[in-house]
């Protein structure tokens, strides 16, 4: 949270748009659980339960976006406030994209156990990079509620191990298809999970960016590593 106001008002609706972030954080960290799980266990069942917890992220990312506008238009806040504000807006965003990229993971499981083809997957494989991106994202939600720049960094740096094991995962997912073509089809499912589960890592070193943003009023995207390291100093 930004230093406190003269306005105590002010500072409510700060808290009141933060602890809605918080909450569909919450949701969205279940969407990627009950994803993951679904993926383990081939289950229906859970995999319909990211559908259902979607409609919920979906209204809420509305809810808060309104209710940012509706501050900034009456409280007109400059400075670190408005880039509190603003990076709350695009942290929303990140949030309901991963929770789309869980939603994903729910319709591919559906796929895949439709084709009949699910037990034959090497679907443990993707458990090392799903547990890594859910925590990403549970340390990037942390590290906003505290605006901890120090955790931000070592959040981007972790990131490049999501995208290790994705690309080792592709490889040997082209190798199986190539010693059995009749499970291309499923495979091709099993690509877009592995690709989701990438990009809900993505979004957790975008929430991260967005957390020096606030604190340090830089924007790091695209930034080598080093230098982002000294602008936190």
């Amino acid at each position: 949270m930004p230093d406190k106001h003269i306005s105590a008002q002010f500072d409510t609706e700060l808290n009141a748009v933060s602890s809605r972030l918080m909450e569909l954080g919450g949701h969205v960290e279940s969407q990627i659980h009950q994803a993951i799980y679904a993926l383990s266990q081939f289950s229906v069942e859970a995999a319909q339960q990211v559908l259902m917890i979607e409609e919920k992220v979906n209204a809420m990312e509305v809810e808060i976006d309104r209710d940012i506008a509706s501050i900034i238009g009456r409280r007109q806040p400059t400075a670190r406030d408005l880039r509190f504000l603003m990076a709350i807006s695009k942290t929303t965003a990140n949030l309901e994209r991963a929770g789309d990229e869980a939603s994903k993971i729910a319709r591919m499981v559906k796929s895949i156990i439709a084709s009949g083809a699910a037990r034959q997957l090497p679907t443990t494989d993707l458990r090392v990079a799903s547990d890594l991106a859910a925590g990403l994202l549970r340390k990037a939600l942390d590290a906003f509620a505290r605006l901890d720049t120090q955790a931000a960094v070592s959040i981007l740096k972790e990131d490049d191990l999501i995208d290790q094991e994705f690309d080792g995962f592709v490889r040997k997912l082209i190798t199986y298809m190539m010693e059995d073509p009749r499970t291309i089809s499923a495979s091709l499912d099993l690509l877009f999970v592995a690709k989701a589960i990438e990009r809900i890592g993505d979004h957790a070193k975008n929430v991260a960016e967005l957390i020096i943003y606030i604190v340090k009023g830089a924007d790091v995207r695209h930034v080598p590593m080093a230098d982002i390291e000294s602008a936190i100093q």
